[in-house]
């Protein structure tokens, strides 16, 4: 106060530095300072983009769903296998295969396709066979007899390397010894 008198406040242009009241700074307009109703900050294209990212990769679409169950019965046993249908390149990766006899087997072998394991590095095989060998085409591991009615669970822990792109297919397949009890086709799809 002076005087007794109130000071007029300022008025936001006299804030920004103005001269005379309604008077502004080159480039300043009465709406720049006042601010504007329904006015976006953002553009809205950002936030949809990313949540079209989310809904897709919460989708399994591009890799990450649970695995899926293949099952062959071939009479004289069972196979089951569970791994990935969809991967990406450069994953760590787990195979479940599950062989139940329905007759007494003197050697339980599982022979796998070297097209199916190309470019992929198997960590781990849980339990390990007996007796490893490539024979016929195929990597062969003896797990020795099996009884009818037991079941034999092998886990296989795995990676796939950066140079396999689109994808890989093969046969797992079951044997008694020598003689074959059948195979199970496999394709599995990696995504960069």
């Amino acid at each position: 106060m002076t005087g007794g008198r109130r000071e007029a406040a300022q008025t936001p242009a006299e804030d920004c530095g103005a001269g005379a009241a309604g008077s502004r700074p080159d480039g300043i307009s009465e709406t720049m300072i006042s601010g504007q109703h329904w006015h976006r900050h953002a553009s809205p294209i950002s936030f949809i983009i990313l949540a079209v990212i989310i809904a897709l990769a919460l989708s399994g679409l591009v890799g990450g769903q649970t695995s899926p169950l293949r099952s062959e019965d071939f009479g004289a046993a069972r196979l089951e296998v569970k791994t990935p249908s969809v991967i990406r390149n450069g994953e760590f990766f787990e195979t479940r295969i599950r062989i139940e006899a329905s007759q007494d087997m003197s050697d339980a072998v599982l022979a796998v396709s070297p097209s199916l394991w190309t470019d992929m590095t198997i960590n781990t095989m849980i339990p390990a066979a007996s007796e490893e060998s490539f024979k016929g085409g195929a990597y062969r591991f003896s797990y020795g007899e099996l009884r009818a009615g037991e079941t034999l669970v092998v886990k296989i822990d795995g990676q796939i390397n950066p140079p396999l792109f689109a994808g890989t297919e093969g046969e797992i397949a079951l044997f008694d010894g020598e003689r074959r009890l059948g195979g199970m086709p496999l394709h599995i799809e990696v995504l960069p």
